[in-house]
């Protein structure tokens, strides 16, 4: 059975930067896709970023486009994401979650549907 295991997270300042890891176990990620979601307080999660199993494809939500990169490393069994210039905004419980198939929605932003999730990393973002 498939588990997802997130590391990172924490206190931050406005302008910091910030890593979050999802690792597998259980299973490999080579044929799965890996979305990493948002869930700020008060709120649903939300998709901010994804990519598919061979990398050739990557979608991010507007609000972080630019400032979050995603990466993936088959051989290490882990997806990243790395957040830059961070924003109070930016603060909430960060999902990772994945599923089998390559296919990502051609838009540019949309990440789909997830079967397996990670518990969550609490990320804040304050002065």
């Amino acid at each position: 059975q498939l588990q997802l295991v997130q590391s990172g997270g924490g206190l931050v300042q406005p302008g910091d930067s910030l890593r979050l890891s999802c690792a597998a176990s259980g299973d490999t990620l080579d044929l799965l896709t890996v979305g990493w979601f948002h869930q700020a307080p008060g709120q649903e999660r939300e998709a901010i970023s994804c990519i598919n199993s061979d990398s050739s494809q990557a979608n991010f939500a507007d609000a972080v486009r630019g400032r979050f990169t995603i990466s993936r490393d088959n051989s290490k069994n882990r997806v990243e994401l790395h957040m830059a210039n961070l924003k109070p905004e930016d603060t909430g419980i960060y999902y990772c979650g994945a599923r089998f198939g390559a296919y990502l929605p051609n838009d540019g932003r949309s990440c789909g549907n997830y079967k397996y999730w990670g518990r969550g990393s609490q990320v804040t973002v304050s002065s």
